[in-house]
């Protein structure tokens, strides 16, 4: 399965997941700082509406600020209300048009914004185990904007549910979803992870 088809399973995975969440759940704060659970949504919607031409004229009226157009993209599309938010993520399970960028990253988003919601929301999602393996596979070694890539360096990851592990050092042991959240800074879930190289991630994150 190539990761676009990934990508699409996990869209789909998502918007039938998210669906249980009800009025309240929607207004919790997200695992992404400053972020609602709905705002986290609402991010995941624009990015999978996104288009490189729409997004070289949303950095340039941004003032070529990532973080105030992703700010921006969060405020419009959030106007809508969950439901039609997830209808319109439904709408682009299988589209491939994305924002500049390699294709795995937009795995990883799919994977770590769906976590951000579910994580602080009890919520499952039954994500496949291919899509986790290809998602910490790239997620590993990305440093703009996540910077995993240092967050990680000297530390061994191990996941304790598939088999996938990444680095040499200290180890930190979990279920690879987890160990996904932590590599893209997710301080909160470093509570269910163990081994004696958790403290160090704790300090860079």
């Amino acid at each position: 399965m190539d990761t676009w088809e990934l990508i699409a399973t996990e869209r789909a995975l998502l918007v039938e997941a998210l669906g249980t969440l009800d009025e309240e759940q929607w207004t919790v704060p997200s695992l992404c700082a400053g972020w609602t659970t709905k705002d986290a949504l609402a991010h995941v919607v624009s990015t999978a509406e996104m288009t490189p031409p729409a997004f070289l004229l949303g950095m340039a009226r941004s003032g070529f600020s990532f973080g105030r157009l992703m700010a921006r993209n969060v405020a419009a599309v959030g106007a809508d209300p969950v439901p039609r938010l997830l209808e319109r993520l439904a709408d682009r399970v299988h589209t491939r048009n994305a924002p500049p960028g390699p294709t795995g990253s937009w795995l990883v988003e799919a994977v770590a914004h769906g976590e951000d919601i579910a994580y602080p929301t009890s919520t499952t999602i039954p994500h496949s185990e291919e899509a986790l393996v290809a998602a910490a596979d790239s997620a590993k070694g990305t440093q703009p904007l996540l910077g995993a890539k240092k967050r990680v360096a000297g530390l061994r990851l191990v996941a304790d549910d598939v088999e996938w592990s990444t680095g040499d050092g200290p180890e930190v042991r979990g279920p690879l979803r987890t160990l996904i959240l932590a590599m893209v800074g997710r301080p909160p879930v470093l509570t269910d992870l163990k081994g004696e190289g958790v403290a160090e991630l704790r300090a860079r994150s």
